[in-house]
């Protein structure tokens, strides 16, 4: 019996019914022509014992599939040659096309491939007596008539198969030349042997009618082996599916393609008519529902809905695919198949590189004559395997594509991705597009950084990630560039519509946050440019805007890009190429600010402060060089230049008998050099001045820096004998408790609040606070910005060890300091211990 596809990729040539109406028009005229005249009276026993086994032969069918046909073979041979013999052509055909309907009506087949089956072996019987008309057919005993039958029977077999492929070519197109083999390599493997078997069985008889008490377990035996043979068939045909479905899968793409070309796969190899495959969001993806289906559909109702009954079960399930057939569905079962328009389904759950499960649906069989087996649930189990390894290998691959374009610690898109976004927006329209840019900069991201670390800062990045995404337009696309920078891309607007939108942002973004268990102050600092007016292209617009983010921190926080705002940049990337060479000419000298014992006017140290009197620019200030060091990684050599004068100011007072010890200010990012203890040795070995006239004074930010607190560099300096200061002490997130654990010396209490404390109790208050905590842990105290005598009374009195400021002294070129000292101060002679004078501030 042949099963032909109702759906077709092709264009059929005939329909169903034209192809089973020219095979009935062929089969009655010949049937007519050869089978009437052969006609004689039978008996009705043989006749009956035919029939039956014809019926029982058509049940035992061994199917095989062709892509979307489907082939059902069975050892009707056996009976055919038996019926053959016993009842002659005519009668066998009769019954032969009797026991053919009743098979195919309890199939299921469709009216025009019942016709059609029908009318195929009434040929095939045809084809059978006009062979044995022409050859030898004697008695059942002789050799001779073994091989006319056997040719009859073969013959009119592959006539029957011939008729069957061009049934199928002409209703669905010619599928290829793999149709022959699928067709006549099992003709060929089964009908010889049913052939040899009923004749065999035939001589038994014709010896003795006992001999069926033999025969009859003999054919039950070859019948349970005939099962058993199908069995193994397709159990085969299964293992070789699933290899073939592994080497297509391992050579799909890595993409939504590749992903299509998965669910074809599982589509063919099981020749299902319809197959979906659902996958949960994964990074920036939306769910995806992929549907391949014999009638082009991309969607359908059931696989993309949670609460499916057989997606929830597929999920939940331990126990590998599971399969519903319409014939043993419960009401929810059967109203989901009918929500689908289906009758038979295997589902199963896929496995995602996130861990959250996707599902897998196969619907319907192509074929009419077969539908999901175990066998086929087994296959789909075994393909999970290879379909669980791909899907995870394109989400990896998402991953990583998704990683190279996007910031691990916000989620947002980087410079890199937004670059591209530019160029694409921008490209879209070349004539009329426009786009605005914001560059915003977080304005005391480094101060966190410095006071509370790493993880302080990054939490406030997140937090600001949050203001960004809540307050920008609908339409924005945020981005985090480097370090404490982020962008917001508008696209559709100008360069007024951008500025305003930078203000509103800024002023919606501008709150306080709860970070690392302290409220702080959220505040950002924007460059705003716009294309087409600053630039058509990603690089331009970009840098216009980082320009612009330079100028803000003077332009009240916002501030566009101008041409004029080049020169400015150009001016700092210049200081910088000549910061080296500065440095070889003398530029960058220092000045010294006297320190004095707030008891006795000692001067008991001065505080180094570096300047930079620039041919062309005039004086820099120092954050703006100092900072652009640290930036390009030339603070080190900056610190090393001031530490050298320091110490050679120091060595001429030794010389000159008097002992007056130098502060250095040290950066945090000096700290984290491996070599800075080695240098600074060398530098107090090569000036030959001891440690204890040395002083490096250290912000409270780099001195709780986690990398800081994590070495031994704050412990090794000291060791070298110099003392440790912590400059604007108060203005930070450390507390006096955290210095009990560092090697600090003395803290310097920041301006600030000494410059308040003649007018307001609540500076005081703070600075007699700080005092006394710092001597119950055994610190000195320097208060600096002591302005009036005033204040310089109130801290005497509260005990502060000592004082700087303009009352004392501003901070002196070497030469006007030398003078200040002839005029200012006198010498005292050693302390008992001490080798060298003092200098004290005369009144």
């Amino acid at each position: 019996m042949a099963e032909q596809d109702q759906h077709a990729p092709h264009r059929p040539l005939l329909s169903a019914w034209s192809v089973a109406w020219i095979a009935l028009a062929v089969a009655v005229p010949v049937s007519l022509w050869v089978l009437v005249p052969l006609a004689e009276p039978v008996a009705p026993l043989p006749l009956v014992a035919v029939l039956l086994g014809l019926v029982a032969a058509e049940s035992f069918n061994l199917d095989f599939e062709f892509r979307k046909q489907g082939f059902s073979y069975s050892p009707s041979e056996l009976a055919f040659v038996m019926a053959l013999v016993t009842v002659g052509p005519a009668w066998t055909a009769v019954a032969w096309a009797a026991a053919v309907g009743i098979a195919v009506l309890a199939q299921g087949y469709p009216p025009p491939k019942a016709a059609f089956n029908v009318s195929l072996v009434v040929i095939e019987v045809c084809v059978a007596a006009g062979v044995l008309s022409l050859l030898p057919a004697g008695e059942i005993s002789e050799p001779a008539t073994w091989l006319s039958y056997l040719a009859a029977v073969l013959l009119a077999s592959v006539v029957g198969s011939a008729l069957i492929a061009a049934a199928i070519t002409t209703t669905q197109g010619y599928p290829g030349r793999t149709l022959w083999t699928t067709i006549f390599v099992p003709l060929l493997m089964i009908g010889p042997v049913s052939v040899v078997v009923g004749l065999a069985v035939l001589l038994l008889v014709s010896v003795s009618s006992w001999a069926w008490l033999l025969i009859a377990p003999l054919l039950v035996v070859l019948a349970l082996l005939y099962r058993r043979f199908a069995a193994v068939t397709r159990e085969g045909r299964s293992v070789e599916r699933v290899y073939d479905f592994a080497r297509r899968v391992e050579q799909v793409s890595p993409d939504e393609v590749g992903t299509r070309q998965i669910v074809e796969a599982v589509r063919e190899l099981l020749n299902a008519d319809r197959v979906a495959l659902w996958l949960p969001p994964y990074l920036d993806e939306e769910p995806r529902l992929v549907v391949v289906a014999e009638n082009g559909a991309v969607w359908y109702d059931g696989p993309g809905d949670p609460d499916d009954v057989f997606r929830r079960r597929a999920v939940e399930s331990d126990g590998g695919p599971v399969r519903v057939a319409m014939s043993r569905a419960d009401d929810e079962e059967a109203a989901a198949l009918t929500r689908r328009g289906v009758s038979d389904l295997l589902g199963a759950a896929v496995m995602t590189a996130a861990g959250e499960p996707g599902y897998l649906e196969v619907c319907d069989r192509r074929s009419d004559i077969i539908s999901f087996g175990d066998s086929d649930r087994a296959a789909l189990d075994s393909m999970l395997t290879h379909v669980n390894a791909a899907i995870r290998h394109q989400q990896l691959l998402t991953q990583i594509r998704y990683d190279a374009d996007h910031d691990r610690l916000t989620g947002l898109p980087n410079r890199q991705r937004l670059a591209a976004e530019i160029d694409e927006l921008l490209a879209s329209d070349p004539v009329t597009a426009r786009a605005g840019l914001i560059l915003a900069a977080l304005g005391n991201y480094t101060e966190v950084t410095d006071t509370l670390g790493h993880a302080a800062s990054d939490e406030l990045l997140l937090v600001t990630a949050g203001l960004l995404r809540e307050h920008a337009p609908p339409a924005a696309r945020l981005a985090r560039m480097e370090g404490e920078q982020f962008a917001v891309l508008l696209p559709g607007l100008s360069l007024q519509a951008t500025e305003r939108a930078a203000r509103r942002l800024r002023e919606a973004a501008s709150t306080r946050a709860r970070v690392a268990g302290l409220d702080l102050e959220v505040t950002l600092t924007i460059g705003v440019a716009a294309a087409p007016v600053h630039g058509a292209d990603s690089g331009m617009l970009m840098q216009r805007a980082d320009v612009a983010l330079l100028a803000a921190a003077d332009s009240g926080g916002v501030a566009s890009y101008h041409p004029v705002l080049d020169q400015q940049s150009l001016r700092r990337l210049q200081l910088g190429t000549e910061l080296e060479q500065a440095m070889a000419d003398g530029q960058i000298s220092v000045v010294f600010q006297p320190i004095i014992d707030a008891q006795s006017s000692d001067i008991v140290s001065v505080e180094t402060l570096v300047r930079w009197a620039h041919p062309r620019y005039g004086a820099i200030a120092p954050d703006d060089f100092i900072h652009l060091a640290e930036q390009i990684g030339r603070i080190g050599a900056v610190t090393d230049h001031v530490l050298d004068l320091a110490l050679a100011r120091c060595r001429r007072w030794l010389d000159q008998d008097i002992a007056l010890s130098v502060a250095v200010n040290l950066s945090v990012h000096c700290l984290t050099e491996p070599d800075l203890v080695s240098r600074v040795r060398r530098a107090l070995q090569r000036h030959r001045v001891p440690g204890e006239l040395l002083t490096l004074e250290l912000t409270e930010g780099s001195v709780v820096d986690d990398s800081v607190r994590d070495s031994t560099v704050l412990a090794d300096l000291h060791g070298l004998g110099l003392r440790l200061s912590m400059d604007d002490f108060g203005t930070g997130y450390s507390s006096l408790s955290q210095l009990r654990q560092l090697p600090i010396d003395e803290v310097k209490i920041d301006k600030s609040f000494v410059l308040g404390m003649s007018t307001s109790q609540g500076e005081s208050f703070i600075a007699r606070s700080i005092i006394e905590l710092a001597h119950n842990l055994g610190l000195r105290v320097v208060a600096e910005g002591v302005e009036d005598e005033l204040t310089r009374n109130l801290l005497a009195e509260m005990g502060c060890d000592k004082l700087q400021g303009f009352l004392v002294s501003r901070p002196l070129p070497d030469d006007r300091l030398e003078s200040w000292l002839l005029a200012r101060t006198g010498v005292r002679k050693a302390a008992p211990g001490a080798t060298h004078r003092r200098l004290f501030v005369r009144t």
